[in-house]
């Protein structure tokens, strides 16, 4: 009578102490992240309102009830307040504020995610090979990130755009480059840890270039720290392209971008308060959601916190 082996259930196999394959590492790892994770009660919330943020963005056309650009009467429809017909009333133009907060939300997930991918591997790059060089590559790409970390990033944000002129595509730019140096600052100093290490002298004394031990080995042992930065930058990204909509260098009208909308409404603040205030909340709890889910990252992939 043969014997064989009881089949592992899919969570046996991924909590397993002596994975067969680097993949079942790799996904045992993924696995116990995720479930310390959802220990984390506000980084759960952080990730709800994020995931909220991307499914209210996918389905605008679906969840909003109007035409977010064109008006209705201004007769009878102008500044009306919240209501089960408008639920969060009209502006001055007799548009329905609940849907361009819809429509708004993919301007804000295509500012966010732009600016991370644009900013991110620049940052990375930089840090990279400043920390694994070092010497005069160190001081002059390190003197460079100095210059822009000088400046307050909407300052600076102020300045590109001044320059490039008014307009979501260039505010994307503008905002990407003046992102980059937090990133470059965490990847160097990261790298400077690792950078004598064993393996590091291990791989280098079998002849791999320095582009290849920095792609393939530095980079990835930097990447975590960088993701929990970027994460928490969200939050600011956010707040700067709304500040640039709110001077009316960001997203140009009739657009639905939620800075440009508290600009148009702070002519009615006293009156009728919501046409600033709804769009106001909207950036107020999207940044508050990138700022739960940056802490909870940090929580589970930076590998000095206690777990």
């Amino acid at each position: 009578m043969s014997t064989q082996a009881p089949r592992q259930s899919l969570g046996e196999w991924l909590r397993s102490e002596q994975p067969a394959s680097r993949n079942q590492a790799r996904l045992g790892q993924i696995w116990r992240s995720w479930v310390l994770f959802t220990g984390n009660r506000l980084g759960m919330i952080g990730l709800g309102i994020v995931v909220l943020l991307v499914l209210v963005a996918v389905f605008a056309n679906v969840i909003a009830p109007y035409d977010p650009v064109l008006g209705g009467d201004l007769r009878t429809e102008r500044l009306l307040p919240p209501s089960m017909a408008h639920l969060m009333g009209t502006d001055d133009l007799a548009r329905d504020i609940f849907s361009r907060v819809v429509h708004g939300a993919r301007l804000t997930l295509m500012v966010v995610a732009l600016v991370a991918i644009i900013a991110t591997p620049i940052g990375l790059l930089v840090g990279t090979v400043s920390g694994y060089f070092g010497g005069w590559v160190d001081t002059v790409l390190m003197r460079i990130t100095d210059i822009f970390l000088a400046f307050p990033r909407l300052i600076l944000a102020l300045a590109f755009v001044a320059a490039l002129g008014p307009g979501i595509e260039n505010a994307i730019i503008a905002i990407a480059i003046t992102s980059w140096p937090p990133y470059a600052r965490l990847a160097r100093a990261e790298t400077l840890t690792i950078r004598n290490a064993e393996h590091i002298d291990a791989i280098r004394l079998q002849g791999a270039s320095p582009p290849r031990i920095i792609w393939g080995h530095v980079v990835p042992l930097c990447l975590s720290s960088v993701i929990i930065r970027v994460t928490l930058d969200m939050a600011g990204i956010i707040l700067t392209a709304a500040g640039l909509g709110f001077l009316g260098l960001g997203a140009q009208p009739p657009q639905p971008e939620w800075g440009a909308m508290i600009a148009g409404g702070r002519r009615f603040i006293i009156d009728y308060w919501w046409v600033a205030t709804m769009p106001g909340i909207a950036i107020f709890t999207v940044s508050l959601g990138f700022n739960l889910l940056g802490d909870g990252l940090r929580d589970v992939l930076d590998p000095k916190a206690d777990k």
